[in-house]
C-alpha cells in the first residue's frame, strides 16, 4: 500500500461521482493532492484511518422499485481501490472460469457469449434462472471475514474490509449500524460480492457437475446473476434444491417469485407442442431476453436475444423525463445529448438478431425529440421536412455492432 498505488487509485475514480458524506468531490480533493496523500498514507500504516458511514441514495429500477445505493467519502473510495487492485492479483489466481462479474478483462458480454455458446454446443433442454434475494444487503460480514483470513494471511486488510462493512449508512443526516449486507455502489462491493459466491457457490457447483449429474450441465455467473442450464430435468431439481440448502447455511435464499425452472433448448419447441403446450418459455439476463428460434435459411435450432421490453420501456421513460428538462437548450446540444444516448444504448444492445429492437428503440428517440420540438412553441414551425436533417445528423442509425458469439467466444478461449 504505498503512495503510488494511492495515487493511481485517485485517478481511476470517476470524476464526476456524486460525493459522500465528507462532501469532497474529486476535483476539490485534487488540489494538495501529494500532501493528502502522504497523510492518508500514513494514518493507513499507523492504523489510524477510520472509515466514513456511507450516504445512501436511491436510483429507480426497471421494475418501479427503488435500488439503495451507498456512496463512500472520496478518501474511502481510494483506500478501497487500493486495496481492491491488490487482491485483484489474488482472486484472479483462484476465481473459475464461468465467473464473469466485475473482473479484469471480462465483461457482461463475455458472459452473454459463453451462456449462448453453452445452450448451442452442450445438450441444455432445462434453463435454472435464479436470483439471490438481496443478495448485496443480506452478504454475512462474519462469513465473508472467514473467506478473507482463509486466502489472506494479513489481517491488515480484514481490517480495512472490515471498516467498510461496519461503517454505517447515513441518511437524511441520520447513522444507522449495519450488521450485513454491503453497499452497492462501493468501489469494493463487486470484488467482495465475487469472493464471497466464489466461495459459497463456485467450487460447490463444479464439484456437483463433476460427481453428481448425470448428463451436461453448464454454469455462467455474473456477479449475482446466475443462469445454469441441465441435460436432465432430474439434475436441475436436485440442484435447485442442494443449492437452497447450501445458500441458507451461508445466510442467502433464492428469490421465489423470480426463481424458474425452464424447458428451453434444440428440442424444447417440439417437446412440448407433442404435450400440446405453448412455445418455449423465455428467460432474461444481463438485459436481454433470450428465446428458442430457428434460422431462416435452414430452419436450425438457435438463441435469439431482444432487449428487455421493460428495461427498453424504462430507458424511453428515462429519455422523455430529460428531455423536459432540456426543452428550452439549444438543438445543437440536445441532439449531441441524443447522439451519446442513442450510441451508447447500441453499443451495448446491438447483437446480432436484435435489430428490430434497436430500429424501435431509435424510431421511439426521433418520435419523442420531434414532440418536444413541436411543444416549445405554440407557435412552432417545426415540420417533418425540417426535421429529418436533424435526425441525419445527430440520430445514429442501428446497425449490429458485436460479433457472433461464437467467434468472440473461441476468440477468448482458444483452447
Amino acid at each position: 500500500m504505498t503512495i503510488h498505488l494511492l495515487r493511481d487509485s485517485y485517478y481511476a475514480l470517476k470524476r464526476e461521482a456524486a460525493p459522500g458524506v465528507d462532501g469532497v468531490t474529486w476535483q476539490e480533493y485534487e488540489t494538495g493532492l501529494d500532501e493528502k496523500l502522504a497523510d492518508l498514507h500514513g494514518r493507513i500504516h499507523r492504523g489510524t484511518y477510520r472509515a466514513q458511514p456511507s450516504k445512501r441514495t436511491y436510483i429507480p429500477k426497471a421494475d418501479g422499485r427503488q435500488r439503495p445505493l451507498g456512496i463512500a467519502a472520496l478518501e474511502d473510495k481510494i483506500v478501497q481501490q487500493a486495496v481492491v487492485t491488490v487482491l485483484n492479483q489474488i482472486y484472479e489466481e483462484d476465481f473459475l472460469g464461468f465467473s464473469y462479474g466485475f473482473r479484469p478483462g471480462r465483461s457482461q458480454h463475455d458472459a452473454l457469449d459463453a451462456l449462448w455458446v453453452g445452450i448451442m454446443r452442450k445438450k441444455v433442454n432445462w434453463i435454472l434462472d435464479a436470483d439471490i434475494r438481496g443478495f448485496f444487503d443480506n452478504l454475512s460480514h462474519e462469513w465473508m471475514a472467514k473467506f478473507i483470513e482463509h486466502r489472506v494471511a494479513d489481517r491488515r486488510v480484514l481490517r480495512f474490509v472490515q471498516k467498510w462493512l461496519r461503517a454505517g449508512v447515513s441518511e437524511e443526516g441520520k447513522w444507522s449500524k449495519t450488521t450485513v449486507g454491503t453497499p452497492q455502489g462501493a468501489v469494493a462491493s463487486p470484488l467482495l460480492a465475487n469472493i464471497y459466491l466464489h466461495c459459497v457457490f463456485d467450487p460447490w457447483a463444479r464439484h456437483w457437475r463433476k460427481h453428481h449429474a448425470t448428463g451436461d450441465l453448464i454454469v455462467v455467473r455474473y456477479a449475482d446473476d446466475i443462469v445454469a442450464g441441465f441435460e436432465n430435468r432430474v439434475d436441475a431439481e436436485r440442484f435447485l434444491q442442494e443449492w437452497k440448502d447450501r445458500l441458507q447455511k451461508f445466510g442467502l435464499e433464492l428469490y421465489p417469485d423470480k426463481t424458474r425452472l425452464i424447458e428451453f433448448g434444440r428440442h424444447a419447441a417440439e417437446n412440448r407442442k407433442q404435450r400440446g403446450k405453448n412455445k418455449p418459455e423465455v428467460f432474461s439476463f444481463l438485459g436481454f431476453t433470450h428465446i428458442c428460434g430457428r434460422t431462416r435459411k435452414t430452419g436450425r435450432f438457435i438463441v435469439k436475444r431482444k432487449t428487455i421490453p421493460k428495461r427498453l420501456s424504462a430507458k424511453l421513460n428515462e429519455l422523455k423525463e430529460e428531455l423536459r428538462r432540456r426543452w428550452h437548450q439549444p438543438v445543437r446540444e440536445v441532439g449531441k445529448w441524443l447522439r451519446a444516448v442513442v450510441q451508447g444504448h447500441f453499443n451495448y444492445y446491438a447483437v446480432p438478431g436484435n435489430v428490430d429492437s434497436l430500429n424501435s428503440f431509435r424510431t421511439q428517440v426521433i418520435w419523442r425529440w420531434y414532440r418536444a420540438l413541436r411543444r416549445r412553441s405554440q407557435r412552432s414551425r417545426m415540420t417533418w421536412e425540417r426535421f429529418r436533417p436533424l435526425i441525419d445528423r445527430w440520430i445514429p442509425s442501428a446497425a449490429i455492432l458485436h460479433p457472433h458469439p461464437n467467434v468472440r467466444f473461441d476468440a477468448m478461449h482458444l483452447r
